[in-house]
């Protein structure tokens, strides 16, 4: 005689679910034993069922059981922490070294060295950004000269009142 395939829902009769829990639950607690005694596994089954009764079996002490698989997931999750981590660092880094990169060969540039292999944009745009920085250093340079003169015009100022 062949069975038929158990369609995985809810038994709705309440009488039917009860036998099939009792049947299942005995071939799971069967099964758990089997796999300790034949592969010298350490299992450890705890089964509810819908009104809270518990069953359970263990090949050794279950606290231990327990203890050793919450000790074990704690670890995993630590270990999948650091490695998430530790790819973040890596892509942060890897990130950072092209930064790195450019700014340098920006810097050669600016500093007139390897643009022999530089298109005509780039060194148009090259040459922009030092005209830029030399209007900005030339304002700068004026603001300074400005300054200082008031400064002496101050000290002149003063030193002929003193003298007088």
């Amino acid at each position: 005689m062949v069975r038929g395939k158990v369609e995985m829902k809810r038994i709705e009769n309440a009488s039917s679910r009860q036998v099939s829990f009792s049947k299942r639950r005995n071939g799971m607690l069967k099964k758990a034993y089997e796999l300790s005694v034949l592969c010298d596994a350490e299992v450890a089954l705890i089964i509810f069922s819908q009104k809270g009764r518990l069953y359970e079996f263990s090949s050794s002490n279950m606290q231990k059981s327990i203890q050793k698989y919450l000790e074990s997931r704690r670890n995993r999750n630590a270990g999948i922490e650091v490695e998430e981590h530790m790819q973040q660092l890596k892509n942060e880094v890897e990130l950072m070294s092209k930064k790195i990169e450019l700014l340098e060969n920006s810097h050669r540039k600016l500093l007139g060295h390897n643009l022999g292999d530089s298109s005509m944009e780039e060194l148009q745009e090259t040459e922009n950004k030092l005209e830029k920085t030399i209007n900005t250093i030339r304002s700068r340079k004026a603001q300074l000269f400005k300054e200082e003169i008031e400064k002496l015009h101050a000290k002149v100022r003063f030193d002929r009142r003193t003298n007088v």
